[in-house]
């Protein structure tokens, strides 16, 4: 099924599968990183980062609102987390998730987030995580 433009307006994105690790939120045309401090477990700081970054950009979780999910490949418990944190929002926020692959964004940047939404390489309703070993 094809992802309009439309549907995704604001979101957070959560780049995490243990290497380079960032989050990012759009809302009202803005966009905002969050990088991690390699000294520190990102698992044990993903929620608080999200939680600051919501609370700093006072979202607001509506019908456009959308959550996008790096899939890896990488390392199994740092995705395996963020998929967690991910389901738990959608549920308790009633928002949609999509999954992208590592590959298909070349570099954390609005313009290429923008690039996965309009060609369409988000998967709807169907995370399937990749691990490396």
């Amino acid at each position: 099924m094809a992802i309009k433009k439309e549907m995704i307006k604001d979101f957070i994105i959560l780049n995490c599968i243990g290497k380079d690790d960032k989050i990012g939120v759009r809302v009202n045309n803005d966009f905002f990183i969050h990088h991690f401090d390699q000294k520190i477990k990102n698992n044990d700081q993903l929620v608080l980062s999200i939680l600051n970054l919501i609370k700093k950009h006072k979202v607001n979780f509506n019908s456009h609102f959308s959550l996008l999910v790096n899939n890896g490949p990488g390392s199994f418990s740092t995705i395996r987390v963020s998929l967690a944190v991910a389901k738990g929002i959608k549920i308790s926020k009633n928002i949609k998730i999509f999954g992208f692959k590592n590959s298909d964004l070349s570099q954390f940047n609005l313009a290429n987030i923008e690039v996965l939404i309009n060609k369409n390489l988000l998967e709807k309703n169907l995370i399937i995580p990749l691990y490396s070993s």
